[in-house]
C-alpha cells in the first residue's frame, strides 16, 4: 500500500474497523467510526419500550386457527440460532417453521446442534437440499469469479427462508440481528431497517444475483441456479413477506446470548484455529477456515477482528487487547483445506493460485513470485498476552470440530446424541 493510500485509510479510534471495511464506514470528527456509534444506541435506547414495539409487529401473524405457522425462522447449527428460536417461541409465544439450507460443509457438531435446537424447542422444519453438482459447479464459477467459495451458502440460506414464506403463505420472516447495522452502523436501531433484495444482492451476495452467474464464457446453466432466484415483486405482495430482525428490538449481545443457550438448551461450541470466539459459525468446516483466508485476502482483515471489534464495544477487550487477538489468530493456518480441496477436485497450486487472483493490492504487496506482504493499517499487538486476555473472557468450548478418519463432509446429518 502507497503512503497516499494508507494516508486515505482511517481507523477507528475505539474499535479495530477501518474505512476500508467491505460494508464501508464513516469515522466522525472525534475519530469514532459509525459502528460504535450505533452500538452506543444499546446503552440509550429503551428496549423494554422496544419489547412492547415488537409485541405490536408480530400481533398481526398470530395465526387464529392454530394448524398453520406464525412465522417463518431460519436457522442453522451455529450463530444466534438457538436463541433466535428462544426469542421467537418462548418469549414472543409465536409458532415457527424452521427453515435452513444446507451448505455440505457439515461439521458433526453443526448437525448436533440442528438437531439439538428443533428437539429441544419441539419445531418442525425444512431443509433445502441443493442438487450437489450444481452447488460444486456454481462453487467453482464463483470461487473463479467472485473469489468466493461461500457464494451458494450465502445465497441460498438468505432466499429460502424468502421462497418459503411465499409458497406456504406465511408472511412473517424473523431475522436475528442485521450485519450492517451491527458492524457498520449502517442504519439506526430506530430505523427499524427490514430485509430486502437490495441489501441481499450488494453485500450477501457480492453484487450478483444467480442469473448473472450465468454467461457464454461459464458451464453454469438455468438448471444449476434456478434454486438461488430470489422470489419476484408480485409473489412477494401477494402474500405480504416482510422480514424483521429481532436485533433492532432486543440488546443484541452475542456472546451473553450463546452462554444463555449453552446453560439452559444445550448449544454447544468449539475451538477455531483462526479467532478466540467458540460460538459463531461450529456448523461449518469452511467459514472461520478457507473462507476466512479468502477474506483476510479480499478486504485486508478477517473475522478475528469482527469478533474482537464487537468485544470492545460491549466493554470486554481494550483496544490493545483487540489488537494482540487480531496479532495472535489472523495468520493462522486454515486446518481444513484438504477437505475442500477433495471436495472440489482442486490441487493446492490451484487453490493458491485462485486465491492470489482475489488478493487486493491495496492490502498486499508481491514481494516475490508467490510471496506476498500485507500492508498493516493497523499496530501491531502483543500475542504473548493472549492466554491471559482469552481466559479472562470466558469463552467455552463444549466440543471440537475435528474430523480425523471420516474421509469427507457430512453431506445429509439426521443428528447426533445429545
Amino acid at each position: 500500500m502507497t503512503n497516499l493510500e494508507q494516508q486515505s485509510v482511517q481507523s477507528c479510534r475505539r474499535c479495530l474497523y477501518t474505512t476500508a471495511h467491505a460494508l464501508g464506514l464513516t469515522i466522525d470528527a472525534d475519530g469514532i467510526c459509525s459502528g460504535c456509534r450505533i452500538h452506543e444506541e444499546k446503552d440509550r435506547l429503551d428496549f423494554g419500550e422496544r419489547w412492547q414495539k415488537l409485541l405490536a409487529i408480530v400481533e398481526p401473524y398470530r395465526a387464529k386457527s392454530g394448524t398453520t405457522y406464525d412465522c417463518i425462522v431460519p436457522v442453522t447449527g451455529a450463530n444466534d440460532s438457538h436463541w433466535i428460536v428462544h426469542i421467537v417461541k418462548e418469549r414472543l409465544g409465536l409458532n415457527p417453521l424452521l427453515v435452513t439450507y444446507n451448505k455440505y460443509f457439515n461439521t458433526p457438531l453443526g448437525i448436533r446442534n440442528l438437531a439439538n435446537l428443533r428437539i429441544r424447542f419441539d419445531c418442525d422444519i425444512l431443509v433445502q437440499n441443493v442438487n450437489p453438482v450444481s452447488v460444486k459447479k456454481i462453487t467453482r464459477t464463483t470461487l473463479r469469479m467472485l473469489g468466493s467459495m461461500y457464494w451458494p451458502c450465502l445465497a441460498g440460506q438468505t432466499v429460502f427462508p424468502v421462497q418459503t414464506a411465499v409458497r406456504f403463505k406465511v408472511p412473517l420472516i424473523v431475522w436475528g440481528a442485521h450485519q450492517g447495522l451491527e458492524q457498520v452502523g449502517m442504519f439506526s436501531h430506530e430505523h427499524e431497517v427490514e430485509m430486502t433484495r437490495r441489501y441481499r444482492k450488494d453485500h450477501d451476495l457480492m453484487g450478483h444475483e444467480a442469473d448473472d452467474l450465468t454467461s457464454i464464457f461459464d458451464t453454469l446453466t438455468e438448471q444449476d441456479v434456478w434454486q438461488y432466484r430470489y422470489p419476484d415483486d408480485s409473489d412477494l405482495n401477494a402474500v405480504g413477506v416482510r422480514g424483521i430482525y429481532l436485533g433492532n428490538y432486543v440488546r443484541w449481545d452475542p456472546k451473553a446470548q450463546h452462554e444463555a443457550m449453552v446453560a439452559t438448551h444445550g448449544y454447544k461450541g468449539a475451538r477455531f484455529a483462526r479467532t478466540f470466539d467458540t460460538y459463531d459459525y461450529v456448523d461449518c468446516f469452511n467459514y472461520m477456515d478457507l473462507h476466512d483466508r479468502l477474506k483476510l485476502a479480499k478486504h485486508g482483515y478477517s473475522k478475528v477482528t469482527d469478533h474482537a471489534c464487537r468485544e470492545i464495544r460491549h466493554g470486554r477487550l481494550t483496544r490493545d487487547e483487540g489488537l494482540a487477538l487480531v496479532q495472535r489468530y489472523e495468520d493462522a493456518a486454515p486446518r481444513y483445506l484438504d477437505l475442500f480441496m477433495d471436495w472440489l477436485g482442486l490441487d493446492r497450486s490451484g487453490l493458491e493460485f485462485l486465491i492470489n487472483e482475489h488478493r487486493n493490492p491495496r492490502f498486499w504487496h508481491e514481494t516475490k513470485p508467490g510471496r506476498w506482504e500485507r500492508a498493516r493499517i493497523l499496530p501491531e499487538g502483543d500475542p504473548s498476552a493472549c492466554a491471559a486476555i482469552e481466559a479472562r473472557l470466558g469463552f467455552a468450548a463444549q466440543s471440537d470440530l475435528d474430523y480425523t478418519g471420516r474421509g469427507g463432509y457430512i453431506t445429509i446429518g439426521k443428528g447426533y446424541p445429545l
